[in-house]
C-alpha cells in the first residue's frame, strides 16, 4: 500500500495536464500560424462580431499554451483557452454538439470538450509545484 502512495501526487497530475493541454493546443496554434486565419473573420462577421478578434486565437493557441507548459500565469492562460474553446463551439461547431462522429463513433466535439474541460480544471487547480511559479501566487 505504501508503494502506491509514491505514485500519488496532485502536483505531478497538474504537470501532466498542463503539458497535455498546452502541448496539444500549441499544435493548433502552429497550424494557424503556418496556414493563416483568413477563414475566421467571415465566421465572426456572420455572427455580428468584428473580424479583428480573430487574432485572439494566437493568444489562446500559442501564448496561453506556452504559459501552461511553463506553469506561469496558469489561471489566466487556462481561462483564455476556455474562452477560445467556447467561441469555437458556439461559432463553428455548434451543429456538432449533439452529434455522434461517423466512422467509429465518439462525440462530435470530444477534442474541443477535452481542451475546454482540461483548461477549466487547470483554472481551478492552478499550476502545482512543478512549475516556474512553484505553484505560488494568485495567478498560478
Amino acid at each position: 500500500m505504501d508503494s502506491l502512495r509514491t505514485f500519488q501526487s496532485d502536483d505531478l497530475g497538474k504537470l501532466i495536464l498542463r503539458v497535455a493541454v498546452g502541448g496539444i493546443m500549441l499544435f493548433h496554434g502552429i497550424w494557424k500560424m503556418m496556414h493563416g486565419i483568413g477563414w475566421l473573420p467571415p465566421v465572426l462577421h456572420m455572427h455580428g462580431l468584428p473580424g479583428f478578434i480573430a487574432y485572439g486565437v494566437f493568444i489562446a493557441e500559442v501564448l496561453a499554451p506556452i504559459l501552461l507548459f511553463a506553469g506561469w500565469l496558469t489561471r489566466p492562460a487556462s481561462l483564455t483557452i476556455v474562452i477560445d474553446m467556447l467561441m469555437a463551439l458556439l461559432l463553428v461547431l455548434r451543429n456538432d454538439i449533439f452529434a455522434v462522429k461517423q466512422g467509429g463513433g465518439g462525440w462530435g466535439i470530444e477534442v474541443e470538450a477535452l481542451f475546454l474541460l482540461g483548461a477549466l480544471t487547470l483554472f481551478f487547480t492552478g499550476a502545482g509545484k512543478y512549475s516556474v511559479s512553484g505553484g505560488k501566487g494568485r495567478w498560478n
